[in-house]
């Protein structure tokens, strides 16, 4: 029986990912590859762009940047095995999707645990950001960054949602996380875990009735083509992390490591001002395209997500980064 490693590792051949070098002998040029579902010119994706670009020139074009976009090698879950195993150096993944295999990523998805971006800036770009990306080193990955992901609020193709009860029966694309799940089953709406890139057929065909992400994304996926209300919840700001193979990395040189750290943790600013240019552009192009924005009952979906809260509360390391987080709101 094949293993899972044989596997990622064909799949990764068929997607061409096996006839891109990580070496090439005759120049000494190495070349590693850097993986994001989202478009080509959304912000982690230019801020990724902006590392090799450093790289290249810090280098003298002895290491460089091969980027592929828009799931050009596969979905998120497919990209942190490829990362984990060697396949793909470098990817960029929302930490819900993390949230099962890296347990402190968790802290950072719980349903209001974060009161704005400010907030969420000071938390990840302190020691509690520090500690989550050092945990990824248990399991074959370097944490190099935590890039923002802004509010995130549901949408739907039926009608404004105001309170929880106008959620119910509802089918709602959820993140594979137990978080996300486990919150939209709170609110009373059915959870419906599948990939960023399934959603927009899902909606067209009515296999699901609405989503909850980023305006960002929600401009980028083309999801507002089929749903037409915005609700602004902002149950979660959970933000992306930027990851790399363990053996990867190490097998750069030790200055090469440290350059790498070094900007990658400079690439933050990089994404955050693309990301506040674009997230404003993005907001008044689905309003002129006819989505309906709406404010919402804030206190009752807090409320209605506190029974969620009170089961991680009972994790201690998690409870214990929880507080950390509420202390500096």
């Amino acid at each position: 029986m094949s293993t899972r490693r044989q596997l990622l590792a064909g799949g990764a051949a068929l997607l061409g990912a096996a006839l891109l070098p990580r070496a090439i002998a005759q120049t000494g040029t190495q070349v590693l590859t850097a993986t994001d579902v989202h478009v080509k010119d959304y912000p982690t994706v230019e801020a990724v762009r902006w590392i090799g670009e450093q790289l290249d020139a810090a280098t003298s074009g002895r290491i460089r940047l091969r980027q592929y976009h828009s799931g050009q090698l596969g979905r998120e879950a497919e990209a942190i095995d490829m990362a984990r195993y060697g396949v793909v150096d470098i990817t960029r993944v929302f930490s819900g999707a993390l949230n099962n295999a890296f347990p402190l990523t968790q802290a950072l998805c719980l349903p209001y645990v974060f009161d704005s971006i400010a907030h969420m800036r000071r938390i990840v770009d302190g020691d509690v950001g520090a500690q989550v990306l050092r945990s990824f080193e248990s399991r074959g990955l370097v944490g190099l960054a935590i890039y923002d992901s802004s509010a995130r609020c549901f949408y739907n193709n039926k009608h404004p949602i105001v309170a929880p009860a106008d959620l119910h029966g509802m089918k709602m694309r959820v993140a594979a996380s137990d978080i996300f799940i486990k919150l939209v089953r709170l609110l009373g709406a059915n959870p419906t875990p599948m990939s960023l890139g399934e959603t927009f057929s899902a909606m067209e065909t009515h296999m699901i009735d609405g989503a909850e992400n980023n305006m960002r994304s929600f401009h980028s996926s083309r999801h507002f083509e089929s749903s037409k209300y915005w609700s602004e919840t902002r149950h979660s700001y959970a933000p992306d992390v930027l990851l790399m193979s363990r053996d990867s990395f190490l097998a750069l040189a030790p200055a090469d490591r440290e350059l790498l750290l070094r900007l990658a943790r400079e690439s933050v600013p990089v994404m955050r001002a693309k990301w506040e240019e674009s997230e404003s552009k993005a907001r008044t192009a689905v309003l002129a395209s006819g989505v309906k924005a709406n404010d919402v009952d804030t206190e009752a979906f807090r409320k209605a997500a506190q029974p969620l809260l009170d089961e991680y509360h009972r994790k201690p390391e998690i409870e214990a980064l929880y507080r950390r987080i509420r202390d500096l709101a």
